[in-house]
């Protein structure tokens, strides 16, 4: 029987052909030998030029010397920014702990109604207050506070300091609780904790978010907004303040941006990392605060009655435990708060007591 003899170039095709399946298969079935870059997505009011920006840039950078290596992307949109990180189009995001509070009840504690503010002889002493902040974001970074820092899949990955908000008034002759009964203050309306405080003290809660909050106080909207200086120049809320109104001297609580992490898209002890790199990135940050303060005119300035700061203090102290009762703020976060504040000013009263709410 004879033999069909192949020709060199329909044999050589033929391997060609071959090899190329096998190049498919091996491609297909063997694990990918890059992966894409996880992707931060980052808030800022003002995008690319603002602050927060520039700090997680910094981030990138230094995490990257790390062997972490992720991108920034930018939103002008908190809502934004942190819908789209829970739809898995990020893998990390930097946001108000406001928004983030969802992802760890625990670090957001910390933006809670008067829980860093501390009172000396009477009178608020806002560099004791910072240096509560600064010990929470501390006992965060511990490696013994890593399993507090997880929740799910999600993980904290660093705590920015925004600096102290302060009641900011169209009408300066509103400098006192009793004043603010029935007028209309701003709440974030995906922070319940605020519209629960404003009816308490017999306002009316207007819903705003970080993108018409400004406009809505300037347009006279609302009578009274809760910010901190950062936002000053960014809303134009000088437009708002005109010659009638006034920033009061009082902080209701030290707002901070958070950075959470999906843990999946990071490896094995980014989380600790992360918060380590930020913990250091806090004195950067009261320079920022610092510089907003002073850019603002002393005369839009106002301080509250020296005999009424007590009296509030102790209102808030009230609201926060009943907030949190609500299960509106995290009472494990709230303790270790309390811990640090007395750390801090351990002559308080409050101090008697170990934990803040049972």
């Amino acid at each position: 029987m004879a033999i069909a003899k192949q020709s060199p170039m329909k044999g050589a095709k033929h391997l060609i052909q071959a090899v190329g399946l096998v190049g498919v298969a091996a491609a297909l079935s063997a694990p990918a030998l890059s992966q894409a870059k996880s992707v931060v997505c980052v808030w800022d009011v003002v995008g690319k030029t603002g602050d927060v920006y520039a700090a997680s840039t910094d981030y990138a950078l230094a995490m990257q010397k790390q062997g972490i290596d992720f991108e920034i992307k930018t939103y002008v949109d908190e809502r934004v920014a942190v819908e789209d990180f829970r739809a898995g189009q990020c893998d990390g995001v930097v946001a108000t702990a406001f928004r983030t509070r969802q992802f760890n009840g625990v670090a957001g504690a910390i933006d809670s109604i008067g829980s860093t503010t501390i009172v000396k002889n009477g009178k608020i002493d806002l560099d004791a207050s910072y240096d509560v902040v600064r010990k929470v974001i501390q006992i965060f970074a511990t490696p013994q506070a890593g399993k507090l820092m997880v929740e799910g899949n999600y993980e904290v990955g660093g705590i920015f300091p925004l600096g102290a908000a302060y009641p900011i008034v169209r009408d300066r002759k509103i400098n006192s609780v009793e004043g603010l009964s029935g007028k209309k203050i701003a709440a974030f309306d995906y922070d319940k904790a605020q519209g629960v405080m404003i009816q308490r003290i017999g306002a009316q809660p207007v819903s705003v978010d970080v993108t018409n909050i400004g406009p809505k106080f300037n347009n006279g909207f609302v009578d009274m907004v809760t910010l901190p200086a950062v936002a000053y120049k960014p809303f134009e809320l000088y437009k708002g303040i005109g010659t009638t109104g006034a920033i009061g001297r009082f902080p209701i609580m030290i707002p901070t941006v958070q950075v959470i992490l999906n843990r999946s898209k990071f490896p094995e002890g980014a989380g600790e990392k992360s918060r380590q790199y930020w913990l250091s990135q806090f004195d950067r940050a009261m320079k920022i605060i610092q510089i907003a303060e002073k850019g603002i005119p002393a005369s839009a300035w106002d301080d509250l009655p020296a005999d009424s700061i007590p009296k509030y203090v102790l209102m808030l102290r009230e609201a926060r435990t009943d907030i949190a009762k609500q299960g509106l703020y995290n009472k494990t976060g709230l303790n270790i708060i309390k811990k640090a504040r007395c750390s801090i000013n351990p002559t308080d009263a409050e101090c008697a007591s170990k934990t803040e709410i049972e």
